[in-house]
């Protein structure tokens, strides 16, 4: 696995210190073999480590940017991966659109609080979409939730995100189980995380 940055290459100080926690969580949930879609993969530091621990998964990195898809095809150049593929343009509002019509995975990460709820919309139509029943889909992050106290450090980000774009923000975790059963993702699991953050798990009925 790649320890360092490769030339050309985008590096992501928090992917550095969640990639392995997160790799945990997916080791455990996601199927023995087939297609995982990354849905706003940004650096490729993520697709590019899940890929090394879990082979006998192909890896599809997708991102709107094409400034992170370069800095994913740089990672994936350095890691010389068969199982992690080229990236392509996703936009998650316009689901679709999609390049990819069928996956055993969605993964998308630090993508709900840092864009409009309109994205969030669309991920779960997409997801709804492309996974077969039982396939996955797993999201982190932070999220409000009535009934747990919302940590200062995760209020103070909340504040900080709507300052940059009043459309972005930490999402109400029960706002985004509705939003998911709607498209007929199903709430499987909550599992608490490094730094506040969450992975939340759901299955497509």
């Amino acid at each position: 696995m790649l320890n360092q940055s490769p030339p050309a290459a985008l590096s992501s100080p928090a992917a550095l210190r969640n990639r392995e926690p997160i790799l945990e969580v997916l080791r455990a949930a996601l199927p023995a073999s087939g297609l995982v879609l990354h849905v706003a993969e940004g650096t490729g530091e993520h697709a590019a480590w899940f890929a090394a621990g879990l082979p006998d998964l192909t890896f599809q990195p997708t991102d709107p940017d094409p400034t992170a898809r370069a800095s994913i095809e740089a990672w994936r150049e350095a890691s010389g991966l068969p199982n992690l593929l080229a990236p392509l343009p996703l936009d998650a509002v316009a689901p679709q659109t999609w390049p990819v019509s069928r996956a055993d995975a969605v993964v998308c990460i630090n993508m709900v609080h840092i864009s409009p709820w309109a994205a969030t919309e669309g991920l779960m139509a997409g997801a709804g979409r492309v996974l077969p029943a039982g396939g996955l889909l797993y999201l982190y992050g932070p999220y409000l939730e009535a009934e747990v106290e919302t940590a200062p450090s995760n209020l103070a980000f909340d504040q900080s995100l709507k300052s940059r774009d009043p459309a972005w923000g930490l999402r109400d975790l029960a706002e985004v189980k509705a939003l998911a059963a709607s498209h007929g993702l199903a709430f499987t699991r909550r599992v608490e995380m490094p730094a506040n953050n969450l992975s939340v798990l759901f299955r497509k009925r």
